[in-house]
């Protein structure tokens, strides 16, 4: 469904909340635990933040995802501050007063920020490109009668055609199809929606998209696009982009613009917090680390094989899943990093349902830009109860010499960062910058790293391409002996476009120059190890270094009953 902010909403959000530090009419939460906290290979996203049983937590979030959280701000709306803002990682717990709003919750974090971190923050506005949507010479949209409900349903068709390997020559791969049934639905609001739609930000980036259509009313409307062909692989071919459907199937018209947007700007703020009291630990609830109620059985073995659901709010819900499946989701790890055990946990399958306690079931969720709305930690313990009580799982973890990939200078090629830019990485172009994606499908991956030194681009590279880490050590060394900091990109194709296999189950397979094993590349793509060398000059060269791997000692193939 179609659930437009319009940017006088945002304008609003950021022009009354208060700014700098906190004063004494600015709600506070009764205790809060805030820290720093180590990089981790295996954690790039925030979680939280989320309002539960009295309980506001974040984890792992960077200072500009605090503000996020407190402000509700898209992050590349906030701008300014120290370099470290994107780059180091807090963990916030703390106590709100039962039944606290979420615009008080916003200002309770507004609070926590400007007294623990220093922050002073204000309002402005700044161009920003982005598109605008107008009118054609003939709209192709049908007047509403006002009888449906507002919003537009997606249906992806085809999604499976990708798999089972490259097609023969005389019989191309069909492309899947976008395809969007939109009822009673206003410009303003579809122009507000376009960047949420399917593939959109490859298009359109992720700015507001302004409506200059002129068209009044509410409309109903169909239209439809494909999956770009260089992501399905060889032997798939033609499909119409989602600007060609806005302009052939609506009468519409997507164009470039530079409009001006509101947006954050940080004056200050200090990257060490202020200590925690010294009483916290007694003031803090422990948190819940078993589910309320399981139920384990069997997989029916008529049901195809594969893993269906997972992690829900409050619940765990998986059918037809490996007991490997399960300890991968449990240690938050991948297969290539679970040794031993019985040839079983890849085999057999089960159907798992399991209640979580009432009080890990978010009340209200403060993030806005997608990051994960449920506490997938908290989860994850559990389900590691459940897999030692009900399967009798005994493990441990110890070093063991594996492949894992250090990068080696060969012919350096890189720009000296420029030092007004934050330390950070994120998905897509510089705003104005040229998108290869559009040109080039299958280079389907454009990384953007701004003022980031090779140790740290060493640090990020398994959460940046973690697809490629499967079945090696997740922890890659800098051995290239460079340590300025630099701005660069780097264009690459996901594994499963190498692997032809669009559904995304293909696992990179190393091979002794740190290749892949795979089918030929689609044309134009390239592996990251090639987008590294060739672009940055850079080699990513596999040796063999001790990695913490977890190892099965025993697991029971049948589990305790219900």
């Amino acid at each position: 469904m179609i659930r437009p902010v319009s940017l006088l909403a945002v304008a609003a959000l950021i022009s009354g909340v208060v700014f700098g530090q906190s004063t004494g009419s600015q709600p506070k939460f009764d205790v809060a635990d805030v820290h720093a906290i180590a990089p981790s290979p295996n954690v790039h996203y925030m979680v939280g933040g989320f309002y539960m049983g009295g309980r506001y937590q974040i984890r792992y979030g960077t200072m500009i995802q605090l503000i996020n959280a407190a402000y509700g701000v898209d992050p590349d709306k906030i701008l300014g501050g120290p370099a470290w803002l994107d780059w180091d990682r807090f963990d916030v717990m703390a106590l709100a007063p039962p039944d606290s709003t979420l615009e008080t919750l916003r200002a309770m974090m507004q609070s926590l920020l400007a007294d623990r971190f220093k922050l002073v923050v204000h309002p402005d506005k700044k161009e920003l490109p982005t598109y605008a949507l107008s009118a054609g010479k003939k709209p192709l949209l049908t007047e509403a009668d006002g009888s449906e409900q507002s919003g537009c349903a997606l249906d992806i068709q085809g999604l499976n055609n990708g798999a089972g390997g490259p097609p023969s020559p005389d019989a191309p791969r069909p492309l899947p199809v976008i395809h969007y049934k939109c009822r009673n639905v206003t410009m303003p609001a579809f122009a507000e929606a376009i960047r949420t739609l399917a593939l959109a930000p490859q298009y359109v980036g992720s700015n507001p998209i302004l409506d200059d259509t002129g068209i009044k009313g509410a409309w109903n409307f169909e239209f439809h696009y494909s999956v770009p062909a260089g992501m399905m692989g060889q032997g798939s071919a033609g499909g119409l982009s989602m600007l060609e459907a806005v302009d052939k199937q609506l009468g519409l018209k997507l164009e470039p613009r530079k409009v001006p947007l509101p947006v954050l700007i940080v004056d200050s703020a200090v990257e060490k917090p202020t200590p925690n009291p010294p009483d916290l630990a007694a003031k803090l609830p422990a948190l819940p680390t078993e589910f309320d109620v399981a139920e384990i059985k069997p997989s029916d073995p008529k049901n195809p094989q594969g893993q269906a659901g997972g992690f829900q709010p409050g619940r765990l819900d998986a059918r037809s899943i490996t007991l490997k499946q399960l300890i991968v989701m449990a240690w938050n790890t991948t297969p290539g990093m679970i040794m031993g055990g019985p040839k079983f946990i890849d085999d057999d399958r089960y159907d798992i349902v399991a209640k979580a306690p009432a009080e890990t079931t978010t009340k209200y969720y403060t993030g806005t830009t997608g990051q994960r709305d449920m506490d997938t930690d908290a989860l994850s313990l559990m389900l590691r109860a459940l897999l030692i009580d009900r399967f009798h799982l005994k493990v441990h973890t110890e070093d063991r010499l594996m492949p894992t990939y250090t990068l080696v200078a060969a012919k350096p090629k890189l720009k000296p960062a420029d030092p007004a830019n934050r330390t950070k990485w994120f998905e897509g172009p510089d705003p104005g910058a040229k998108d290869p994606r559009k040109d080039i499908p299958a280079l389907n991956r454009l990384v953007t790293c701004h003022n980031i030194t090779m140790a740290q681009l060493a640090a990020v590279l398994p959460n940046i391409a973690a697809d490629y880490f499967q079945n090696v050590g997740r922890t890659v060394a800098d051995a290239t002996g460079l340590d300025e900091a630099y701005d660069f990109t780097l264009s690459f194709s996901s594994s499963f476009i190498l692997n032809g296999n669009f559904g995304g189950n293909a696992v990179p397979q190393p091979g002794a120059a740190g290749d892949m094993a795979q089918a030929s590349a689609p044309i134009g793509g390239m592996s990251l190890m090639d987008a590294v060398e060739k672009q940055l000059g850079i080699k990513m060269e596999l040796q063999k270094r001790p990695v913490p791997v977890l190892v099965i000692d025993h697991i029971d193939q049948k589990p305790t009953d219900n």
